[in-house]
């Protein structure tokens, strides 16, 4: 029994949610538009302000589909209500981020700046305080995009153990490990 799948979703009053023949989910809301194609045999039903889907059998592939369409039409709902952040910190001297407009330019102590342009969709932030770590700021609708972004952001310096220099997600915590002994 797939006890994700088989929660029913609220939809909220600004929320607007049109299913097509070909199962294709359109989610309208405030913040924006999201769209997900719907597995040909899942059933979609919107009733009285509450969303459900059903499978058409107990298979293993149909039980993990009706969990995950779920979860991304729940995801949608969500996004297009409130949105999503993602801040990410970058720790270590002379790491900085600057960012203007869809341009996110990162200095991660490579010979070169790094220069990432961003889809439309995510709006970016770059913060410096004094004395503190610099801030990356990401905001959108769409939370596969944004977990994408981020990731990509990461992958550029990821968190080392025994420094503990890199690219965090805000309030994340790192492990540390010993560095060598000193000889006896």
């Amino acid at each position: 029994m797939s006890r994700i799948g088989n929660a029913p979703i609220k939809i909220p009053a600004e929320v607007e949610i049109n299913i097509s023949a070909d199962n294709l989910v359109v989610v309208k809301g405030k913040l924006g538009e999201l769209e997900q194609a719907i597995h040909p045999e899942m059933k979609v039903l919107v009733n009285e302000g509450v969303l459900s889907l059903s499978r058409p059998n107990d298979n293993k592939d149909m039980r993990a589909l009706h969990g995950l369409y779920r979860s991304l039409i729940n995801n949608m709902i969500e996004g297009v209500s409130k949105g999503y952040v993602v801040e990410q910190e970058l720790v270590g001297v002379g790491y900085r981020a600057k960012s203007q407009g869809q341009r996110l330019e990162l200095s991660l102590g490579f010979s070169h700046p790094i220069i990432m342009e961003l889809a439309k969709e995510i709006k970016v932030t770059a913060i410096s305080e004094k004395g503190k770590n610099p801030l990356i700021k990401l905001e959108s609708h769409d939370k596969q995009l944004i977990g994408m972004v981020a990731g990509k952001i990461r992958s550029f310096r990821k968190p080392e153990p025994y420094k503990g220099k890199g690219i965090l997600f805000k309030g994340e915590v790192i492990r540390r490990k010993a560095g060598k002994s000193a000889a006896k």
